[in-house]
């Protein structure tokens, strides 16, 4: 059998990089720059008041006090985004706004906390040292300095930072996409009624759920029945571009890939670009991956790649966070990999030798930073609802069988 990691190699080889477009920065979240971005203009762009006050020389109100206030004549209200230049004459003081212009001439502001808070003459009654509550020109970033380094995704404080500097759009590479095909005579829609032997289809939801929350583009293919020819055609139609998904990074698909009879994706893959192959790993042992290439109407196609995932809803996605989800980000220039770290087990584990195995898990975080990790549900790969409850997978070596209550253990952290 192959080992987790050299598939993990040979399915990341079918990724490239997607193609880097120009988008607004509103529809950039959660995507990385592609270049360093640096500042066309400084933050702040002048100098401005911190407060609501009154602006006025430093010098004149140093002996100011309750009893003995300084009493200056005010001769203009400033006002946030007034865009005449003023200057403050000696012995006045101008009313100033949080965010508005600094006059020439002034050197602090005064909160109007400290003051009587008068419009035309105003009693000032603590002094203030220069440069008191006054945000200088550049004191955030300077024009020319770098803002964003290449590769920093996109939230929402660095999207308020471009906005603020005026940034409109940003080159960042296109979502990668994929196409989710789910194979199954017996899969039905949700609100169907169920006959004796229909399911109802998960595996398509699930994983165009995980695709997009990697950051990705998903399109579903619902309910190919199978039948290795109807299979076919839907992928020839992918390879050619006839259908509504337009580019194709990826064609994902679950189920069918087994070593029983009526394996669709198996069968009508074999020979076509796709290899099959079983990997140590537990859950998950039949995988497929490869570039599918269409009949000879679609000669000389550079193909689309490929990968078959097994049908069981544990084994899929847990399989598509250890081969897909990490290339698949990689290609957007995201940060790939899950957060890893050590946690200590709460219960013994048996796991198969030979098998990397990766079991749900609940990780749990005391106040000092140490991490206990409990495994919750069976190792079976059916069992959807402890998938669900768990915050992380525990990866067990394939060269470990008994591991015992206290060990310390690697986990793959799952919050997005």
């Amino acid at each position: 059998m192959r080992s987790v990691a050299d598939h993990a190699r040979i399915v990341a080889d079918l990724f490239s990089p997607t193609p880097i477009e120009s988008v607004a920065i509103a529809d950039a979240l959660g995507r990385a720059v592609v270049d360093d971005v640096r500042a066309a203009v400084s933050l702040p762009g002048f100098d401005n008041s911190a407060m609501d006050g009154y602006a006025v020389r430093a010098a004149e109100v140093a002996g100011s006090s309750t009893d003995t206030p300084t009493r200056l004549v005010v001769t203009e209200d400033i006002y946030a985004g007034r865009t005449d230049r003023l200057r403050l004459d000696p012995d006045t003081a101008h009313r100033i706004m949080t965010g508005a212009p600094l006059p020439d001439g002034a050197d602090a502001v005064v909160a109007v906390e400290a003051t009587d808070g008068g419009v035309e003459r105003v009693a000032i009654a603590a002094p203030v040292a220069e440069g008191t509550s006054i945000r200088r020109a550049g004191s955030d970033i300077a024009a020319g300095d770098t803002a964003l380094t290449a590769g920093t995704v996109l939230h929402a404080s660095q999207v308020g930072l471009l906005a603020a500097l005026g940034v409109a759009q940003v080159p960042v590479h296109a979502p990668f996409h994929v196409v989710v095909l789910s194979t199954g005579s017996e899969l039905m829609a949700p609100g169907v009624d169920l006959e004796h032997g229909q399911i109802y289809e998960s595996n398509g939801a699930m994983l165009c759920a995980a695709v997009r929350e990697a950051g990705g583009r998903a399109t579903p293919v619902h309910f190919v029945p199978d039948d290795v020819e109807q299979f076919r055609a839907r992928l020839d139609a992918m390879v050619r571009g006839d259908g509504p998904a337009g580019r194709v990074d990826l064609i994902l698909t679950s189920g069918g890939v087994s070593a029983g009879a009526y394996e669709v994706v198996k069968d009508a893959l074999s020979g076509h670009g796709v290899e099959f192959v079983k990997v140590a790993m537990q859950p998950g042992m039949p995988q497929g991956c490869g570039t599918y290439r269409a009949d000879r109407d679609t000669a000389g196609s550079p193909g689309v790649p490929i990968v078959t995932l097994p049908g069981n809803p544990v084994s899929a996605q847990v399989s598509f966070e250890i081969f897909v989800r990490p290339p698949l980000r990689a290609s957007m220039g995201l940060p790939a990999a899950r957060v890893r770290r050590r946690a200590r087990l709460t219960d013994d584990m048996r796991s198969p030798r030979g098998k990397e195995q990766f079991r749900r898990g609940v990780v749990t975080v005391d106040p000092d930073g140490a991490a206990t990790v409990q495994p919750i549900g069976p190792p079976s790969s059916h069992h959807l609802r402890f998938l669900a409850s768990a915050n992380a997978l525990i990866d067990i070596p394939a060269d470990a069988a008994d591991v015992a209550a206290g060990s310390v253990v690697e986990v793959i952290l799952l919050d997005p």
